[in-house]
């Protein structure tokens, strides 16, 4: 299928349904009809109450969780891909090449320093200096963690928010064409870095970047949405 517009991304009338193996594989529908697109240089925020299956959606865009129904298209070049069908080879491209994952949570092999997780999505993106290219001439890590000295250690060395400061720059640093936020803004960042977390998202969008994102911030999610979309009403 061949691209002709500016979408990025299109989830169609995609459903989700759980098995419960501990319930004798009953199934439990999930999600229905989600259908939205995003285009480049857009942030659509997911918008609902806890459970209501935010996460679910982006892990289906990301393939961690199979759809039972419908598709969800991602762009590379010219060609669309199918997530819900394709081999799991292709997802891992797709991991490489097309679709960023930004967690609440950041998991990294436990002796590895927090500048080479910051730098090992792709070589050369960073410098020394932790800057990234094209980002106003900002340090991504806003000086975490705080002495420049420690940065070799892991980064369960360092507290909470400094961590989630180098998942943030982990995820910003590949620029994928789509780029999936989960809970990007958590509750360990400080006011001076949801400020950063904004201007990042700002300077993704000016690049090009279709973004979908899931906020706990108000004001986060006030300077960086370009619409909402309420997910209860693809609740199955």
């Amino acid at each position: 299928m061949v691209a002709t517009d500016t979408a990025l991304l299109r989830a169609n009338a995609s459903g989700q349904n759980f098995v419960m193996h501990l319930r004798a594989g009953a199934t439990l529908p999930v999600l229905r009809e989600v259908t939205f697109e995003v285009h480049a240089g857009e942030c659509v925020v997911l918008d609902g109450p806890s459970g209501i299956g935010k996460s679910c959606i982006l892990k289906m865009i990301f393939g961690n969780y199979r759809i039972d129904a419908g598709s969800i298209l991602v762009r590379q070049g010219r060609e669309w891909t199918d997530v819900a069908r394709a081999s799991p080879r292709d997802v891992l491209r797709l991991r490489q090449c097309v679709i960023g994952y930004i967690s609440q949570f950041l998991r990294t092999i436990p002796r590895v320093g927090a500048l080479d997780v910051r730098g090992s999505i792709r070589a050369g993106q960073w410098t020394r200096r932790g800057r990234c290219p094209g980002a106003s001439g900002r340090s991504a890590l806003r000086g975490s963690p705080s002495r420049k000295r420690l940065w070799q250690l892991p980064p369960a060395t360092f507290s909470g928010g400094e961590q989630q400061r180098i998942n943030i720059a982990r995820g910003f640093v590949a620029m994928h064409p789509v780029l999936l936020l989960r809970r990007a803004d958590g509750l360990a960042l400080d006011q001076t870095n949801c400020a950063a977390v904004v201007e990042f998202i700002r300077h993704r969008k000016r690049a090009g970047t279709a973004l979908v994102g899931i906020f706990h911030d108000e004001d986060v999610k006030r300077q960086v949405a370009d619409r909402s979309i309420d997910v209860s009403r693809f609740r199955a």
